[in-house]
């Protein structure tokens, strides 16, 4: 298992065009045969902020995702709007 978490802070000004655009990436990732989920939480106490999980089957799946058409057109449309990101990855220890 690969687990990735991001953080995101968006442009307030933008948030309402970058969620959509957002759970669509979701969505479409989750089509993907290496992934197994993926979650998009917002906590109101930050509300330019988005915590992502994802869960992959190793950190090949994950750099495939980074590749598919839907991520790059996704990234490509939310380069702006996108004001801080931070991305961590954990690779499972347990067999």
């Amino acid at each position: 298992m690969f687990a990735v978490v991001v953080t995101l802070t968006i442009d307030p000004a933008q948030w309402d065009v970058f969620l959509p655009l957002m759970h669509a990436n979701a969505d479409a990732s989750l089509t993907e045969s290496g992934c197994s989920y993926f979650d998009t939480c917002t906590d109101p106490d930050r509300p330019n902020e988005v915590f992502l999980y994802e869960l992959y089957d190793d950190a090949t799946a994950f750099a495939t995702h980074l590749k598919t058409p839907h991520f790059l057109a996704f990234d490509g449309a939310v380069k702006n709007m996108v004001i801080g990101r931070d991305v961590r990855t954990f690779a499972g220890v347990r067999q």
